[in-house]
């Protein structure tokens, strides 16, 4: 251990960020997709239609609609819930309920959950169109902290060692940098490590609040799981699913309604009073929780973004209209909780500020690899005097080396082809949602063991170039596969699928400098490893003269 307060930290930052980047990377790079996982849904299920006008009858008629439905096919559900269009990820009205489980199931079963798109002018059910089977950008979104082929229960736990981890490099590299916010100022390109330092230290400072928040509130994400004694502790010990039903006012699975038989009120009014509260078009859902109960309560919830812990909402009596408070039930624990996992998810993030959550994801990613490619460069002088002195680079530094190359450039590589699969593989082949993931893990396997084939230079060049040629060829792949490329999408004003298309071809330029650049350095070491053997004749005969 090194001698003296910083050095130490210093040490604990190198050595933390080391040994859970590669995790971290794969971790970032799935959660800043994910929060674009409504849009990644809609471009990876093209047959959707392109986003169309605005419903063509008032909420309150349409909540009418829908809740005749409901009344009609859903009595004596557990619950019932209305979702308006316009929201994302909800581009058509539609009812969604639980079915009650049936009566010899296991105490903890849930009933069937069933969704139903409505025609918005007649109420019916509409057709929903023969969708491809994808499991989405939700599914990349999950597997940042679910990881894939990995049993939950070790998942969550492996990430949250990674993710505890990373706190500890956050703060140990602000200790250990006690000029990190003057040299933000500071960046010196072409000096080999410095300039690495440089970079790393100017990405770290720009995003250090959202660093923070997004890892501490990620450790908050699973704090139950991560300090289970809590629970065990209490009157709950050995019942782990009643303490998150009483948490989250959860029904009880298959637990007698105790109804009064008296009959839910109508949407319709509830949904103008909000509007009235809110103004148009502000009313996102309208829920009920076991309609049958003497104390069920009607929520009407506004669309996201009107606070950061979850939606604002008006909750009424469902058998008087009487109003009710909203917040009754949420203590100020529970409250907490809430604002910390909506700061994480960006939940009422709207357009922008979402696009700001994605930047600085990104950066995220930039952090960790420039930390990456740190260590190796601290420790490349040494590698090059074993070179000229025969001898083999160190196993240590060599794994390290291709671990960055494999996973900085090569699992974007891997994402790519997750979305490449979504267009190739058959739209009825019955297991192309399994084989979208596979061919994500596959690209990235092959990519990961590429580099132990190749010289470090040039199969960095190499991955980026094929990183900068996967993304940009999506959008013309796209174009060749189905009827929602750009030329559709643009002149329809569908944003959400242009916007897709514009952003891989963002990312296609992206990679391609960087792979001129690291071309541009090959060209430079290369040279210079020239010029002493030229110079050598000219330098012996101006000796001689």
């Amino acid at each position: 251990m090194k001698e003296g307060f910083r050095q130490c930290m210093a040490w604990l930052h190198t050595w933390t960020g080391l040994v859970v980047g590669w995790v971290l990377f794969f971790v970032f790079v799935t959660g800043t997709a994910g929060y674009f996982a409504y849009e990644i849904d809609r471009w990876m299920r093209p047959e959707l239609p392109l986003a169309g006008d605005a419903m063509p009858v008032a909420p309150d008629k349409a909540v009418a609609m829908a809740q005749a439905y409901l009344q009609t096919h859903a009595q004596g559900a557990q619950d019932w819930s209305v979702q308006l269009p316009g929201q994302r990820g909800s581009s058509s009205l539609s009812v969604t309920w639980r079915q009650l489980p049936a009566a010899d199931a296991k105490p903890v079963t849930r009933g069937r959950f069933v969704r139903k798109a409505l025609d918005p002018v007649t109420g019916e059910a509409a057709a929903e169109p023969a969708v491809r089977k994808t499991g989405g950008g939700h599914l990349l979104y999950r597997m940042h902290y679910m990881l894939h082929y990995v049993p939950y229960d070790v998942a969550i736990r492996l990430v949250g060692v990674c993710t505890m981890l990373m706190l500890m490099a956050i703060v140990t590299g602000v200790i250990t940098h006690k000029k990190i916010f003057a040299d933000f100022f500071t960046f010196r390109p072409g000096k080999g490590q410095r300039s690495w330092l440089d970079a790393h230290n100017l990405i770290s400072v720009t995003a250090l609040p959202f660093f923070l928040m997004i890892t501490y509130s990620g450790l908050v994400f699973f704090l139950f799981q991560y300090m289970p004694a809590g629970i065990q502790a209490s009157h709950y010990a050995g019942n782990t699913q009643a303490f998150y039903d009483d948490l989250l006012q959860r029904p009880v699975p298959g637990a007698p309604v105790g109804g009064t038989g008296a009959p839910v009120i109508a949407f319709a009014p509830l949904v103008a009073q909000a509007e009235v509260q809110w103004g148009a078009g502000q009313v996102a859902r309208v829920s009920v929780q076991q309609p049958q109960a003497a104390d069920a309560d009607v929520q009407v919830v506004r669309v996201a973004g009107s606070r950061i812990a979850g939606s604002e909402r008006l909750r009424f009596d469902a058998h008087t209209g009487a109003p009710l408070d909203p917040r009754a039930d949420d203590g100020a624990a529970r409250e907490t909780q809430d604002v910390m996992l909506a700061l994480h998810e960006g939940r009422f993030a709207g357009p922008l500020l979402r696009w700001l959550y994605f930047a600085s994801g990104l950066l995220g990613c930039a952090m960790i690899a420039t930390g990456l490619v740190l260590w190796t460069a601290k420790r490349k002088l040494k590698q090059d005097k074993r070179a000229k002195a025969g001898e083999k680079p160190e196993f240590g530094f060599r794994l390290v080396e291709c671990l960055n190359i494999g996973t900085i450039a090569g699992l974007p590589v891997a994402v790519a082809a997750y979305f490449w699969a979504n267009r190739l593989i058959p739209a009825d082949f019955a297991t192309r949602r399994d084989w979208e993931v596979h061919a994500m893990f596959i690209t990235w396997g092959l990519l990961l063991l590429y580099p132990a084939f190749r010289a470090p230079l040039r199969a960095w060049i190499e991955s980026l170039w094929l990183a900068a040629a996967a993304f940009a060829l999506l959008p013309v792949l796209n174009a060749l596969t189905t009827e929602r490329h750009l030329g559709v999408s643009l002149p329809a004003g569908d944003w959400v699928l242009a916007g897709f298309d514009l952003t891989l071809l963002v990312l296609g330029a992206c990679f391609a400098v960087a792979a001129h650049r690291v071309r541009r350095r090959q060209l430079r070491a290369a040279t210079a490893a020239r010029a002493p053997a030229t110079q050598a004749p000219l330098m012996a005969a101006n000796a001689a003269g």
